[in-house]
């Protein structure tokens, strides 16, 4: 700590915020983020003297984030639009820390919505006999967008391990459950079945283990018997879209550090 601040000090930045966590103080991982601004543009130079000043003496996983220009996002949607919604309605208003550059499906039922809020929309239909066809064409759409960020909002599709080491961004999906409780399909009907009196949504990046990637952010409402399946999957929906937009928004504001296979988020 006493290094980076240093560092920073000594070319003219300002810390702004500063967080630390040790995993265990008697010889575990120490992480760190710290905000700073800084009036002169050193851009390189900056990160070339940090790596050779203090990130090589502490043997550091080290990086330096610019806020701006701000990180480009695709969001994939299937049909349930609600999550899709809540997301473009943020950035319109200028309070989600990234630009929404694309939205893909592989239905055409939410073009209308996105080129509304002046997004591109790009329909990839997925074949279940040419499934690699369909995420080639998805690979390429993404690509040609330049996006940093993948967000999965109700994306109805299993992305195959391929897709995953091909894609050059993180993938952040929501799952309608509070995880790992009802891991796959239709976990309302299951949570129905078994009783449950809350309910919950989790944020979490994408693996190649299905729903089991590292988990971002979770919460949960309380649900009593007077609920059905429609019933929940209604106040479930209300959870989604609060849940994937704080994962999101913590993502571009490089507050998520994984750690194996959970998070650090400051």
């Amino acid at each position: 700590m006493a290094a980076v601040s240093s560092f920073l000090a000594e070319h003219g930045a300002n810390i702004t915020s500063s967080d630390q966590h040790s995993t265990d103080p008697s010889g575990g991982r120490f992480l760190m983020r710290m905000e700073y601004v800084l009036e002169a543009d050193e851009g390189s130079a900056l990160t070339r003297d940090f790596g050779e000043q203090v990130g090589a003496s502490f043997g550091m996983n080290w990086r330096i984030s610019p806020s701006r220009p701000l990180k480009r996002v695709a969001v994939l949607v299937s049909r349930e639009d609600h999550c899709l919604l809540d997301l473009l309605w943020r950035w319109r208003r200028g309070v989600l820390s990234g630009e929404i550059v694309l939205v893909a499906s592989n239905h055409e039922v939410c073009r209308e919505d996105a080129e509304g809020f002046g997004v591109p929309f790009a329909h990839i239909p997925v074949d279940g006999e040419d499934k690699p066809a369909a995420e080639a064409a998805l690979l390429e759409a993404l690509d040609r967008a330049g996006v940093e960020l993948a967000v999965l909002a109700r994306y109805m599709q299993i992305l195959s391990t391929g897709f995953l080491e091909s894609v050059a961004c993180p993938v952040i999906n929501i799952h309608h459950s509070f995880l790992p409780a009802f891991v796959g399909a239709d976990p309302y009907r299951r949570a129905l079945e078994r009783g449950v009196k809350i309910i919950g949504a989790t944020a979490h990046y994408v693996t190649e283990d299905l729903d089991a990637g590292p988990i971002i952010e979770q919460d949960v409402e309380r649900a009593d018997h007077r609920l059905d399946v429609a019933g929940l999957e209604e106040l479930g929906r209300d959870i989604e879209r609060r849940v994937l937009a704080r994962a999101v928004q913590r993502h571009l504001e490089d507050r998520v550090l994984v750690l194996e296979n959970r998070t650090v988020v400051f």
